[in-house]
């Protein structure tokens, strides 16, 4: 019963014009989010099956570990990038993957490629800003 309770709020949406005003964006807003959702998920996807190709030898690194965060199954990478793309750490994830022999790296465990990881790393970043910077822009101008 007392969840039942929250529903007054419901009521309160039928008397503020201010809170139906905003509700009604919302739901004016629901299936263009859902696009740029889907947008995003699909760049997310790919991005993580050429991760999972380029830098399946790299399992170590800083940030990069053999468990959880690092690109050996797409599952891995997909979550990786997600987080990599809210701003955490995402350039000491590509210095991992961008090291070479000359910098004393272990072949199989911490080499990479440089110009690989600053190509696929720069563009990740601005893909996914680019989307989301545009998200934030039709929610305003709807």
């Amino acid at each position: 019963m007392r969840v039942l309770r929250v529903t007054r709020i419901l009521r309160l949406a039928g008397k503020a014009e201010g809170l139906q005003a905003i509700l009604q964006t919302i739901m004016f807003s629901i299936p263009a989010l859902a696009n740029v959702f889907t947008l995003l998920m699909l760049i997310y996807f790919m991005m993580s099956v050429l991760a999972n190709f380029l830098f399946f030898d790299v399992i170590e690194g800083d940030i990069i570990d053999p468990d959880y965060k690092n690109f050996r199954n797409i599952m891995n990478a997909f979550i990786l990038l997600f987080a990599l793309s809210t701003g955490e750490d995402w350039n000491k994830v590509m210095f991992d993957c961008s090291r070479s022999v000359k910098d004393g790296c272990i072949e199989g465990v911490s080499c990479g490629s440089r110009p690989k990881s600053l190509f696929f790393f720069m563009s990740l970043i601005l893909m996914t800003t680019h989307v989301m910077l545009n998200l934030f822009i039709l929610v305003i101008i709807q």
